[in-house]
């Protein structure tokens, strides 16, 4: 009873969260379709790419111009785009790399607060095709990640610090003041940079508004594309960190790879593939969305270390991608390391245990799980696994279960070989059909 008791509050609080959320975002003036944002939840993970010409400083993008001296800002503006050619820009490939460790769709900044157009824009000449590469990055973006059956979305900044400096204000984020005159010509330009960017590029599934003035920039991209799903603007996007309850609502969070959005070659610290495989999980089992952010260097690339942390999460989510794709949150998140997410009609529960890298290959573990119960119909399995044979073992494989007072007891073995060496650090995942909640919730 004391049990049951304890997943009653843990799910009431679930809810609260969520009644609390859906409010806020009531708020924002959500033109978002249900059936889109529905959509967008259904993928779960995209590649956020923050880059623009000051990758070749390995800095941070945009900000250093905040505080700057004359001096510098005019150098930045006027000479730092001159060596900029990044012709090893491939977004076919970076396309195809993200869909292998399982991502959906991909967010590219169009334009970050330096005011750098990485589209040949009317509006500046502060932009990619003023550069020796010359040709419209966008468009290319756009291309390759279509031909890779991704999603395509953008990032636009209506903050724009040359915008502020040619106008003689001080540059800044937020809080700056600007005049009426000002701010309708500042508007203007927001909605003409828009418009270009949603009637020149076909379709685009995703957009996420960065900064201040952002009204002129939803207003016109929704009304030229009305199927378009706006995040940041429109949804709960938190920055750099998981919230700690779930939400039934669509909410994505952007966290970086290592410890900056642009390119820093020095001075790092990359999460590790296990890292982000354990963020995907926890973040599916409470209802969001990851947007994991990765900076290209300046010629265009993904890094090798990024690149191979990617590599180890594409083999994780080549065998428990049904675990993560088209989910919803199960009537609690976790019992203790093992998240939990669930099939939309709570038939299918995927218990995703973590927390045992040192499993080894043919051993048997056997677990407890309270907010589950098994109906006549109940199966059992590993992802990825036969329940068949164990490679050059005797082990029996065979999963199995059996419901209990205190709960539905599991026992399950780690058989199938990912490495050379027989290790695999990663999670691995239960699949129980046709099992029901412990207590019913509302959905």
């Amino acid at each position: 009873m004391k049990k049951v008791l304890i997943l009653v509050v843990a799910v009431c609080l679930g809810i609260s969260a969520w009644a609390q959320i859906d409010e806020s975002i009531k708020k924002t003036g959500n033109r978002n379709k249900p059936e889109r944002q529905e959509w967008l939840r259904d993928l779960g993970f995209g590649m956020f790419i923050h880059w623009s010409m000051d990758s070749q400083l390995g800095i941070v993008i945009s900000h250093s111009m905040v505080g700057a001296s004359d001096d510098y800002i005019n150098r930045y503006i006027n000479e730092l785009p001159k060596t900029f050619d990044p012709q090893d820009f491939d977004p076919y490939k970076i396309a195809v790399q993200a869909k292998l460790a399982g991502v959906k769709y991909v967010v590219f900044t169009a334009k970050h607060h330096s005011g750098y157009c990485m589209w040949d824009t009317e509006t500046t000449d502060f932009k990619i095709t003023n550069t020796p590469y010359k040709k419209d990055i966008l468009l290319e973006y756009v291309e390759g990640v279509r031909k890779a059956g991704l999603a395509v979305g953008f990032y636009y900044s209506p903050e724009d610090f040359k915008f502020l400096y040619d106008n003689d204000i001080v540059v800044r984020r937020r809080n700056f003041e600007i005049n009426p005159e000002t701010t309708r010509k500042y508007h203007d330009f927001i909605r003409s940079q828009t418009h270009e960017l949603f009637s020149n590029y076909g379709k685009i599934d995703v957009l996420f508004i960065d900064g201040d003035h952002n009204e002129p920039c939803k207003e016109e991209a929704w009304d030229l594309q009305p199927d378009l799903v706006i995040t940041r603007g429109a949804v709960n996007t938190p920055e750099q960190k998981i919230p700690g309850t779930a939400d039934d609502n669509l909410w994505e969070s952007c966290i970086t790879m290592g410890t900056q959005w642009q390119y820093k070659p020095t001075n790092d610290d990359l999460k590790s593939g296990g890292k982000i495989i354990e963020m995907i999980i926890e973040t599916r089992a409470k209802g969001g969305n990851l947007l994991l952010n990765i900076g290209l260097d300046p010629f265009g690339e993904i890094p090798d270390p990024e690149a191979r942390n990617l590599t180890e999460v594409a083999a994780w989510y080549f065998i428990n991608q049904e675990a993560v794709l088209n989910v919803r949150p199960w009537i609690i998140t976790r019992e203790e390391n093992i998240w939990f997410t669930a099939s939309k009609d709570r038939k299918t529960v995927y218990a995703i245990i973590t927390g045992y890298p040192e499993w080894e290959r043919g051993d048997r573990k056997e677990f407890v799980l309270k907010s589950v119960k098994t109906t006549p119909d109940t199966k059992i399995s590993v992802l990825g696994q036969n329940d068949k044979v164990v490679e050059y073992r005797s082990t029996d494989p065979k999963s199995n279960f059996t419901q209990m007072d205190d709960g539905l007891h599991i026992s399950v073995v780690r058989a199938q070989r990912i490495y050379n060496n027989h290790k695999w650090p990663n999670p691995i995942t239960v699949k129980l059909e046709n099992v029901e909640p412990v207590i019913e919730t509302r959905q």
